[in-house]
């Protein structure tokens, strides 16, 4: 059967604080194990002042003390942003911690301006240039499958599961290339899904961490129990889409009703392409979305997003999605 994982943005409401963000993440975090999810990953962004996710390995330590089964990881740690060395020493200490849990999902998008590239100390774009050699030290500080003349400690001999993520060819490509699990994020760029999936299939080289292709998939799923409701549920998210692609992101706001019927045609139409990666409605409905889903990508996992202005909705989301599909959608 098909497994299930969430991705958590440490979304901050429009009136609300970060420490009621860090809370509804703990919280949602305890109902994603409860509900027998596989992982639970929290998001690196930096400088918005709607996500709270930026220092990603503490989020990921105070979450491994709140639950005791669960794998916890980075769905990702943007490694142009830091040194491989230092990626090294955080998730090597989160191993030791909580051993057997940790994922380390690592993308590439720099996904900074000027100002945020000065206050990182960093050439994000011609750091991103060096991604793929920085996975593969990366990797070598973890496992020792090259030698190196420094070693990381915390780090050497981590069991650190690491994850390639993607959103184009890129990511496929370089994923199959060292034989690592992939997740695409299909859940706010899905033009490249079916093209990526099938490269990444197709020349995926086995290697001691992987002997075949795994595929995650993220896509948006509100549940509730009606389609109505959910649909309310999904505009506060819609909205905060809507704000960052015209260059105006913000808090988590408020959901609103009929909300997509209020904007103009090409803001409905970008929200109209992201839905094909989303699944809103009664459970049933959200059920026949997501094994259409899967279906079309063969995913071995999918990672449910979606963030909710009320914490304990996407809960109850969560519950009633995680319900709805036990033992229903097939692999």
């Amino acid at each position: 059967m098909t497994t299930f994982s969430v991705l958590d943005l440490v979304p901050v409401r429009e009136g609300g604080t970060l420490s009621e963000a860090f809370a509804a993440t703990t919280e949602l975090a305890r109902a994603a194990e409860c509900g027998g999810c596989e992982r639970f990953w929290v998001a690196e962004h930096h400088a918005m002042d709607g996500i709270a996710g930026g220092a990603t390995s503490v989020v990921l330590a105070h979450l491994g003390n709140a639950t005791s089964r669960i794998r916890l990881g980075s769905g990702g740690i943007m490694l142009p942003n830091h040194t491989p060395f230092q990626i090294a020493e955080q998730f090597g200490t989160l191993d030791a911690l909580f051993p057997g849990r940790i994922d380390l999902g690592l993308g590439r998008a720099p996904g900074a301006g000027p100002e945020l590239q000065r206050a990182l100390r960093k050439n994000l774009h011609q750091a991103a240039e060096y991604f793929p050699q920085d996975v593969v030290e990366l990797r070598a500080l973890l496992t020792g499958d090259i030698d190196l003349p420094i070693r990381a400690t915390p780090g050497f001999g981590a069991k650190v599961q690491l994850w390639m993520l993607g959103s184009s060819l890129f990511g496929a490509q370089l994923a199959a290339r060292l034989g690592l699990p992939y997740a695409f994020a299909a859940h706010f760029a899905p033009d490249h899904l079916d093209a990526a999936l099938a490269l990444y299939r197709r020349d995926f080289q086995p290697s001691e961490a992987l002997d075949r292709p795994h595929v995650m998939v993220a896509m948006n799923v509100f549940a509730a129990e009606t389609e109505s409701e959910a649909r309310l549920l999904a505009s506060s998210q819609q909205q905060s889409f809507v704000r960052l692609r015209t260059g105006n992101p913000g808090k988590l706001p408020p959901p609103v009703a009929d909300y997509v019927d209020t904007l103009p045609a090409s803001a409905q139409a970008m929200l109209s392409h992201l839905g094909q990666a989303a699944a809103v409605g009664t459970p049933a409905q959200v059920r026949e979305g997501i094994a259409a889903f899967v279906q079309r990508t063969g995913a071995d996992e999918i990672m449910l997003c979606g963030a909710t202005f009320d914490p304990a909705a996407r809960i109850h989301s969560l519950e009633l999605t995680l319900e709805a599909c036990e033992n229903a959608i097939p692999a």
